[in-house]
């Protein structure tokens, strides 16, 4: 080890390899402080040749790499084990903007580049980059890559596999795969660059991408619709998709505790006896009048009593305070005292069937329970969380809810043909559900990609799945 790093200090530089443990703290956590690693070094790389440098030298060594973004996840999967013999290579050095061309409307960047200035990039040039997450001011480009990301905006554009044009890839061995390329066709056999996307970083390090952007909306319609009891989302979502010209850009469900987290008792946005959905239409043309169009469709719900009222936004600010309350949940539910998340997906068809028979689970459980639910309901996304009762400790709490019901909640969703992870990946804490609920011939070929790509597990080890030799089975 000492060997290593020695040789990685001549490659890297002082400012490339962080071994004081003050300065490497930070890297050691994980997002919610569920997982605390150790790491023989933190390595900071500012280049792809770095990077390749960095697996080289892992490979010989036999060190696993832990590659870590803008350490948000949920799942622990950039976060070291309790060995010390992992090392973390962050990609915050990973920094620029390559290019963006406006008429392939293709932004093309290091994969340590923030959310934001991702953003920010795009709409210097009159375009939108389609990804939005609450974490945009911190999550990084590759770890977005990393997991797959999905987002507030999944309903209309997709997941981030969907915005990938190309990727630059350091491989385990140091080789490099370079597939930076901007086009929409592209028939030349197997699709490489997907299968690093949402591969958590077990496959290989993501040192650059080429995103998909979009026509800048420069006209929004944004609802607050406070729903009556026993609503028909789904429904409701394809009443508004068809009588809008499929504009929707996000179907956001609130529930009435989720609000009551992040919202004044004396302020304007309530939530009806069913919660809220926030609706929001998104247009890039001044031809198309969306404020009528969004009126005319709230209309069409009201007729089908669906809603119990309905405010739509008049303006920006109007606008921010609406998607305001729906984004500050999560830290809504810190200063609670934190939350058991559950970041489950079923059908569309099926969202409030699952409501109903994953609240009766919980309460035939522990009918104290209070539970924060709240997502993308409009792809089949919603975040189940249970509040962590006032007095408890959290890291306790949590342990027994995933011993005791969170398997429960995830049979339940298994058995309407969902997920345990819809968007949050799998990371360290999902491993067994993984292996539990794959389908045994999927799961298979999972580690033989693993065993393909990674035959010495220096990627991310621990994560996700551990190698197989083959796709026989064979260890």
């Amino acid at each position: 080890m000492d060997g290593m790093i020695s040789e990685l200090r001549g490659s890297l530089g002082e400012a490339g390899v962080l071994l004081d443990a003050e300065r490497m703290e930070g890297y050691l956590v994980d997002q919610r402080d569920l997982v605390r690693g150790r790491a023989a070094a933190i390595l900071r790389p500012s280049s792809t040749e770095q990077v390749q440098a960095i697996m080289r030298l892992a490979s010989r060594y036999g060190v696993g790499i832990v590659p870590q973004a803008g350490n948000t996840s949920y799942c622990a999967g950039a976060t070291p084990d309790t060995s010390g013999r992992q090392m973390v290579l962050s990609l915050e050095r990973l920094n620029k903007v390559r290019s963006v061309d406006p008429l392939d409307a293709a932004l093309s960047v290091d994969s340590g580049v923030i959310l934001q200035h991702a953003q920010d990039a795009a709409d210097a040039a009159g375009l939108m980059l389609p990804i939005s997450l609450g974490s945009e001011g911190s999550c990084r480009i590759g770890g977005i890559i990393g997991t797959n990301a999905g987002g507030l905006s999944v309903l209309r554009y997709g997941m981030t596999r969907d915005l990938i044009l190309g990727l630059e890839v350091v491989l385990p061995d140091g080789s490099l795969v370079n597939d930076m390329k901007r086009l929409r066709k592209n028939n030349t056999g197997y699709d490489i660059k997907q299968n690093f996307v949402g591969a958590e970083g077990t496959l290989g390090i993501v040192t650059g991408a080429v995103l998909k952007m979009i026509p800048k909306p420069t006209h929004h319609a944004t609802a607050w619709v406070c729903l009556a009891e026993d609503v028909p989302l789904p429904e409701m979502l394809a009443l508004v998709r068809r009588e809008t010209g499929d504009l929707v850009s996000s179907f956001e469900l609130i529930t009435p505790r989720s609000l009551a987290l992040v919202a004044p008792p004396d302020g304007p946005l309530k939530s009806g006896s069913g919660g809220v959905v926030l609706v929001e239409l998104a247009c890039s043309s001044s031809r198309i009048p969306v404020v009528e169009v969004m009126e005319g469709v709230m209309g069409d719900v009201f007729e089908a009593g669906w809603a119990e009222d309905v405010m739509i936004a008049q303006s920006d600010a109007q606008r921010a305070d609406m998607w305001r309350l729906r984004e500050t949940i999560p830290e809504g539910e810190k200063h609670h005292g934190g939350s058991v998340k559950h970041d489950i997906s079923v059908p569309i068809g099926r969202t409030v069937e699952f409501l109903k028979v994953g609240g009766a689970a919980v309460a035939a459980y522990d009918p104290t329970l209070e539970l924060s639910v709240y997502g993308h309901i409009g792809d089949g996304n919603l975040h189940y969380n249970l509040l962590v009762p006032k007095g408890d400790d959290r890291l306790r709490f949590t342990d027994r809810i995933g011993r005791e019901l969170a398997p429960q909640l995830y049979d339940i969703a298994a058995g309407m043909g969902g997920s345990f992870s819809a968007e949050h990946g799998v990371g360290r804490l999902k491993r067994r559900l993984l292996q539990h609920y794959a389908d045994p011939n999927r799961y298979r070929v999972l580690r033989g990609l693993k065993g393909l790509f990674d035959p010495l597990d220096v990627m991310n080890p621990g994560a996700m799945v551990d190698p197989a030799t083959g796709l026989s089975g064979q260890e």
